[in-house]
């Protein structure tokens, strides 16, 4: 992978406009209505699993957040994506709504949160999308295996295991992007020491903050190459536990 480090970390030069702007703005009136009856239900409902609850926050640290992902044109042309740990559906239901060719699976665990999504998916009226509840790894051995061309994932865990828990669910040459906080040159070089067993090839990693979800936002690039090796995906949970390349 080049070293973009320095450009990376360095901020946009222009800070007047706000950033929010550009993505939410840009997207088709029958999204941004179906975005803000999600918007709307986070804010009504007691239950949702998000912190987040003000609309004016909602937009800019969960959707202008999730649409940031679709600047990467791998992502902005799949058919087939997964959303893995998706909680209260951010990127997932986000993208979905913006992009109505394509299918979304929001695959979570968790069934307060699988709970959610479904209910955010009838009011928003979102047919492209629907909840797998199930752990990726579980997926990863039935339908999903290899389903997708691309694999989204969203603070979830470290580099090195998104992308263990995204390769079998790639196809060659689909891609997984993965929003992270403030760059950790050790997280990376621990990805980069996986990534051979992974069958995962770093590509690029993306300033998009500090108007996300994150003030430090940075969005990695990640490319599948070649079948997945064997021995994915390991048992749910060892990902995490014992990640590749530490």
């Amino acid at each position: 992978m080049s070293d973009r480090r320095d450009a990376a970390d360095r901020p946009p030069p222009n800070r007047s406009e706000p950033a929010l702007a550009s993505p939410v703005l840009a997207l088709a009136e029958p999204a941004r209505e179906a975005i803000a009856r999600i918007v709307d239900l986070l804010a009504a409902d007691r239950a949702a699993p998000s912190s987040v609850r003000d609309p004016a926050d909602a937009w800019r640290v969960h959707v202008a957040d999730s649409l940031a992902g679709l600047g990467f044109e791998q992502l902005a042309s799949a058919t087939a994506i997964a959303d893995v740990g998706a909680g209260a559906g951010f990127p997932g239901l986000v993208l979905a709504a913006a992009l109505p060719g394509a299918r979304v699976d929001l695959v979570e665990s968790v069934s307060r949160k699988c709970e959610f999504m479904r209910h955010a998916i009838d009011v928003a009226g979102i047919s492209n999308a629907r909840v797998v509840c199930e752990r990726s790894e579980d997926w990863a051995n039935g339908e999903g295996r290899e389903a997708y061309d691309a694999v989204t994932a969203r603070a979830v865990g470290r580099l090195s295991t998104l992308a263990e828990l995204a390769s079998p669910l790639l196809r060659d040459g689909g891609v997984l992007v993965a929003w992270k906080g403030r760059r950790d040159p050790g997280e990376e070089a621990e990805l980069e020491r996986a990534a051979p067993q992974l069958a995962i090839e770093p590509l690029e990693v993306r300033y998009v903050g500090p108007y996300a979800g994150s003030r430090h936002r940075h969005l990695h690039l990640m490319r599948k190459r070649g079948p997945t090796p064997e021995r994915l995906p390991r048992r749910p949970g060892i990902a995490k536990k014992r990640p590749f390349g530490a």
